[in-house]
């Protein structure tokens, strides 16, 4: 990036800054259930699984430096592999075949190679490789079975390639510098803690120095670092007393500024200017949503921030002359996107991803002379049209304690209010998450075929400040499920659910929500299907990730002092008073949920003369990413609830 000269001198200019009105979760009010409609369209039908699956998605772009290609991530051929398109728009050209998935390109300086990471049958062990950028045979850098390496960077000379690196037994990631020529690798961070994680931000404009966020496992504390490459001495840029995020995303052409974000003004990420000479914050948002930073351009004009209201997303380009301006683009989740930056190398186009529960994820070039995107990539068949979805819509219903619960509602066409239809909740992973308005198949296959969906963002979740996140705390499986629970009611004041006909189903902490769900609550569903979910906390703990383990102590407390508390949250304690029907979806290379974990629901529910099925998927890991394993999945999944909630005969699914 070229000097952002007089970066700070221009600070005093950010006085003239449209200060965004201070807005957020407590200006929700609740959805009427009854101004909900079912919208009609004479042309509606079931989406073809295939169409939903075999529409694409794309992924982890980067910029060659001379600004002629993009390299980024697609599954085109069923399998995420690495592709380059032209920037100018063109038929995007496959680097690597592999039945494996790979993501993170990054162009070497000298535009000569595409750096990537890759992984084994979905383990999550990542190595490091390097394909020639006109194409040619791909190289292991790293070929370490024990260790996992991501997020590579190279500094701005080309000498060297910093990332991510994670031993499999061990809960601390550090930052590592790879010498290029050599390829010899040297840890750059030596954590002593078990209980937090390095993450590599940028490379200073003189390469002297990495700034790196170092954030605690539980996700409610963070700081950012400048470490000396060469001596590895870190330094804390944003100490502070108790619990406050600190997240970095870019730094400015000249090395004088950080673009940050910090929950530091009443627990809400607001996003700031950090001056590395004065360590003075210069907000440039005041909002209790979700604004997240973005990256500087080269041309010493802009940078970008998001704005994440309530699940939909907009992206902001902000100038030193004047407050920043929400791009225009449809509604759903827009960011810039790029590693290490969104903003081509000369500054004059930004690369946007856009997604929304009726389009794929797909990549857009924005002209900011002449602010006007155009569509680079197109992800979506022919047959799957926008109209040819249910639309989503965001609610708000009032939960057991008064709290206001936003879900994502899918809708499908052509619905009587008449108090017959199937209903299905859908639980997110996390529980440190949030549903927001993307593409989201699972929920577009079952609306399409009639099932009203409903996806809420619980306590616990993110998006709503650090209290509501920290809602669970000790309590998982308590006042969350009660938030899906609300769900069901709120559903069925709508005047189209039927009582009898409500299913829930959801993977990774959505799986664990449906096992407390059924277990804990059994008389609110008919059916149920759980993806790699948690059946005791007290088990996953002798076999999950090592930080995982970190994660789960954050959130449940000492499991010898707290053993209660564990044995509480757990639905191993409940689950034999389950009356819903249970499908179980497993990869059996997930590290984050082992096998042995959907082992014991089986297990149990099958000594208890319960209905359950259950299905393993070879080569996979922490959900399922080749296409036939999605598709047999989603069908497996229908033909379960078409069965129990609709009452249809089974369908022929092989096992």
């Amino acid at each position: 990036m070229r000097r952002f000269a007089a970066l700070l001198s221009c600070f005093v200019l950010f006085a003239c800054f449209t200060a965004l009105a201070v807005s957020g979760p407590a200006d929700r009010q609740p959805t009427d259930p009854k101004s909900v409609q079912s919208p009609a369209n004479a042309q509606a039908r079931p989406v073809p699984i295939e169409d939903l699956f075999f529409t694409r998605s794309a992924a982890s772009p980067t910029w060659s430096h001379d600004g002629r290609w993009i390299a980024f991530s697609t599954n085109l051929t069923g399998r995420f592999n690495i592709y380059k398109v032209a920037s100018a728009g063109g038929w995007p050209i496959q680097m690597v075949q592999s039945d494996d998935r790979q993501y993170g390109a990054a162009f070497s300086p000298d535009d000569k190679w595409i750096v990537y990471q890759q992984d084994f049958g979905g383990g999550e062990i990542w190595d490091l490789f390097a394909v020639p950028a006109d194409g040619g045979e791909a190289v292991n850098l790293t070929n370490t079975p024990l260790v996992s390496e991501t997020s590579e960077i190279f500094s701005p000379d080309g000498k060297y390639l910093a990332f991510n690196s994670k031993p499999k037994a061990s809960p601390v990631t550090d930052i590592a510098v790879m010498d290029w020529s050599t390829r010899q690798v040297r840890q750059l961070t030596h954590e002593a803690t078990p209980d937090h994680l390095w993450q590599l931000v940028a490379w200073s404009p003189d390469g002297k120095y990495i700034y790196a966020g170092r954030v605690r496992a539980s996700f409610t504390d963070a700081d950012v670092y400048r470490i000396d490459v060469a001596t590895g001495q870190e330094e804390d840029l944003t100490p502070h007393q108790g619990e406050v995020m600190f997240f970095a995303s870019d730094v400015s052409p000249d090395g004088k500024v950080l673009l940050v974000s910090s929950n530091q003004k009443g627990g809400f990420p607001n996003v700031a200017l950090l001056g590395l000479a004065t360590r003075k914050l210069t907000w440039v948002t005041d909002t209790q949503w979700e604004a997240a930073p973005g990256g500087f351009s080269s041309d010493r004009e802009h940078f970008t921030y998001t704005i994440n209201h309530d699940g939909i997303q907009d992206t902001y380009l902000a100038t030193l002359r004047g407050h920043g301006e929400k791009l225009a683009m449809p509604e759903g989740l827009t960011y810039p996107d790029g590693t290490p930056n969104a903003f081509s190398p000369d500054g004059k186009r930004l690369l946007l991803s856009h997604q929304s529960p009726q389009r794929p994820a797909d990549f857009w070039i924005y002209d900011l002379a002449a602010a006007r995107p155009t569509q680079l990539t197109y992800s979506g068949i022919a047959s799957l049209t926008p109209a040819s979805l249910p639309p989503a819509q965001v609610v708000h219903y009032k939960t057991f304690d008064g709290k206001i619960i936003s879900a994502i509602l899918y809708m499908p066409y052509n619905l009587k209010r008449d108090g017959s239809n199937p209903a299905i909740v859908l639980p997110h992973g996390g529980p440190t998450g949030q549903v927001t308005e993307y593409f989201a198949r699972t929920a577009a296959a079952l609306a399409s075929h009639g099932y009203i969906c409903i996806a809420p963002n619980v306590r616990g979740s993110t998006g709503y400040g650090i209290e509501f996140q920290k809602g669970n705390f000790k309590d998982l499986g308590g006042g969350d499920l009660q938030d899906e629970v609300y769900a069901v009611k709120w559903l069925l004041d709508t005047g189209y659910v039927n009582s009898k006909k409500v299913g829930i189903t959801g993977g990774s902490y959505g799986g664990y929500m449906t096992l407390m769900a059924i277990g804990k609550t059994p008389d609110v569903w008919a059916a149920a299907v759980e993806e790699y979910g948690i059946i005791n906390w007290l088990t996953m703990l002798q076999h999950e990730d090592p930080f995982l383990q970190q994660y789960e102590k954050s959130l449940l407390g000492d499991p010898v002092k707290d053993r209660a508390v564990y044995e509480d949250a757990s639905p191993i304690k409940y689950l034999a008073n389950a009356q819903a029907p249970l499908l179980v979806l497993q990869g059996e290379n997930d590290i984050r949920v082992p096998k042995e974990e959907a082992e014991q629901v089986v297990s149990i529910l099958r000594q208890h003369g319960k209905t359950v099925d259950v299905k393993y998927y070879a080569a996979e890991g922490h959900g399922f990413e080749k296409r036939e394993n999605q598709i047999d999945a989603i069908r497996r999944t229908l033909a379960w609830f078409d069965k129990y909630l609709k009452g249809e005969p089974a369908a022929d699914v092989k096992n």
